[in-house]
């Protein structure tokens, strides 16, 4: 069974960065497509990056230009850099496969206030 375990959120104000990190129980070179995504309170989940096995990177309009999505095949691990955040970048955030063939982890929560 994949477990995977998001970490990196925290409070911030608005324009300042944020690195999350989501470690995967097995090897990611077997998992094709892998992706962030959030949900905000009241919101569905959305999907806001995703990233090929060979490192292709895909965004969704809110965040491009601002995030970054990237991964260590060799540390199991898949990355998402967010610079410029805004308050409606608040939501908790998880990584998963695309599409979404895992359990879902906890997540680890993004505050973006003033």
């Amino acid at each position: 069974q994949v477990q995977l375990v998001e970490s990196g959120g925290g409070l911030v104000q608005p324009g300042e960065s944020l690195r999350l990190s989501c470690v995967s129980s097995v090897s990611i070179f077997s998992i094709v497509v892998l992706g962030w995504y959030r949900q905000a309170p009241g919101k569905q989940r959305e999907l806001v990056a995703h990233i090929t096995r060979g490192g292709s990177a895909n965004y969704a309009d809110s965040v491009k230009d601002r995030f970054t999505i990237s991964r260590d095949n060799a540390k199991n691990t898949v990355y998402l850099q967010m610079n410029s955040l805004k308050p409606e970048d608040t939501a908790v955030y998880y990584c998963n496969a695309l599409p979404a063939l895992y359990t879902w982890g906890q997540g680890t929560q993004v505050t973006v206030s003033s």
